[in-house]
Formats: structure tokens, C-alpha cells, sequence
């Protein structure tokens, strides 16, 4: 596994494990997963599945100084909530300390949020702090009023939303671009695009790892989501090959700033949430 290095010195796997969606029933898939070479988990209180993150790690035999866990704090508990939901999240995966901790969305109170971030930090509790699906005018206030540049930034990101605004942003702060949803949402139509299907066939690849290769290439970590290991197997067969400048172009002329789920200015989404994972 390759790494990157964050604005603090910590190391990243380039590739990680989003779980997403994932389930009990998806136990042993996770054990596959990291009995075969994934280090990085990635899951949030919102998933409620940092249990099963526990269970399976300890199933694995991997040692927890091995792995990079992220887990994000959910919109409900910003604020005044943020060090109990800290703790919570501690307590079901079973560790006294994550690798990644983010602020999930940009919601309310993120700002009081960050500063309490900052102190868990400071305390050793977490070893990089970040934040997930922010703008720039977000980003703004927190390296404004805070102490501390977010170490990364996870934001929807694949070939039909390549984000190239907002991450020359972040590279120009120094803040670690984390694409989510790599494949759309498995967009099907993005997947059978003959430009990644023509690339695929050349490098004898699918096309979704010449999507997870193209982030790569732009230094963008990727936490692809899978259960079949055949699949997990392929997401971390990615080290073997290049694609060249040309093949860069034309997937970024497949760009159409095309969200597969809401933006981070639907306020409707981010205030009115009623999830309450500390309930």
C-alpha cells in the first residue's frame, strides 16, 4: 500500500474501505477485506456500523497499529454534542484513539464543532482531524477562526464531478482531497463509458479501476465500497499502472458537474436531518 503524507505529518493510505451502507451481514467481508491488505477503514457515526468495525478488526487478527480508522461526527451532534459523540464513536470501535475524525457536513455549529476537534487533537485522542463535503467559504471560516488547517477534505468526487475548483483549493492550503463515491453512486452508464472502457481494456483493468487510478493520479485518496472480494481485491490493484497525460484529458473532458447526491448548500438536507445516532 502507498501513502500520503498529511499537512501533520501522518500517513494515509491512498486507498481505503468506505462502509457506507455496510451491515452484520457484511462481517466477514470486512475480515476478508483486512486479512487481505486494507488498512484504512472508513465509517462515521451516521453508518451506525463502528461496532461492526470493532468486531471485525478484532476477527481479523490485524493489529489496531496497523490500520488508519476515520469515523466523522453527524450533523445532530455539532456543537456541545461533538465530545460525547467523540466518545461514543471510542467506545463502539473499541479503541482509545481514530487516525481521521471529521465534522460530516457542514451543518450547523461546525465552527463550534472545529474548536473542540482542535482540543481532541491536542489531547492525543485523534492523530489528524478533517472535515467532509466542505466548500471553500466553509473551509475559509474554519482555517479563520480556528488553529489548525483541516488535514483532508472528503467530498464527492468521480469523472462526471471531478471537482477542479475545489481541489486546487485545497492543494493550494495543504488539505489531503478524499474522494467519496468514486463510482457514482455505481453510476452504470459512467462505468460502460467507452473512454474507461477503451483504458480498461488497454491496461487489462475494469473501468472502475481506471477511475480509482485517475483520483490517484490527481493525488486524491480514494475509499471505494465493496463486499464481494473479487471487487476488493481489484480496488487495491491500482500500483501497477499509469495513465498517461492524454488519457488524463479525456477523462476530464468527461466532466458535467453532475452531483449523484445532495450538495453541500442544501440546508434542508444538513439542518433538518432526523437522525440522532446518540438517542
Amino acid at each position: 500500500m502507498e501513502h500520503f503524507v498529511l499537512n501533520n505529518g501522518v500517513q494515509m493510505p491512498k486507498v481505503g474501505l468506505g462502509v457506507y451502507n455496510i451491515k452484520d451481514n457484511n462481517e466477514d467481508a470486512l475480515v476478508w477485506a483486512l486479512q487481505n491488505g486494507y488498512r484504512h477503514l472508513d465509517t462515521a457515526a451516521a453508518y451506525r456500523n463502528e461496532e461492526l468495525i470493532a468486531r471485525a478488526i478484532q476477527k481479523s487478527g490485524v493489529p489496531r497499529s496497523e490500520l488508519f480508522i476515520t469515523t466523522k461526527v453527524w450533523s445532530t451532534d455539532l456543537g456541545r454534542k461533538t465530545r460525547k459523540a467523540f466518545e461514543a464513536s471510542l467506545q463502539k470501535l473499541q479503541t482509545d484513539y481514530v487516525d481521521l475524525y471529521l465534522i460530516h457536513w457542514p451543518a450547523k455549529h461546525y465552527l463550534e464543532s472545529w474548536h473542540i476537534l482542535e482540543s481532541l487533537y491536542k489531547e492525543g485522542k485523534i492523530r489528524a482531524i478533517g472535515v467532509s463535503n466542505f466548500e471553500p467559504e466553509h473551509l475559509d471560516k474554519v482555517m479563520k477562526q480556528g488553529t489548525i488547517v483541516p488535514a483532508v477534505n472528503q467530498i464527492q468526487t468521480n469523472p462526471l464531478l471531478q471537482q477542479g475548483s475545489l481541489h486546487d483549493y485545497m492543494r493550494g492550503h495543504g488539505i489531503q482531497h478524499v474522494a467519496w463515491s468514486p463510482f457514482g453512486h455505481g453510476n452504470s452508464e459512467m462505468l460502460a463509458h467507452p473512454v474507461l472502457t477503451e483504458m480498461a481494456a488497454k491496461y487489462d483493468k475494469t473501468a472502475a479501476q481506471v477511475i480509482l487510478r485517475w483520483n490517484l493520479e490527481r493525488d486524491i485518496a480514494v475509499i471505494p465500497k465493496s463486499v464481494t472480494p473479487a471487487r476488493l481485491k481489484q480496488n487495491l490493484e491500482l500500483f501497477d499502472f499509469s495513465l498517461s497525460d492524454e488519457e488524463m484529458k479525456r477523462i476530464a473532458a468527461l466532466d458535467q458537474n453532475k452531483r449523484g447526491f445532495t450538495d453541500p448548500q442544501n440546508k434542508f438536507y444538513l439542518w433538518t436531518t432526523r437522525f440522532t445516532p446518540l438517542s
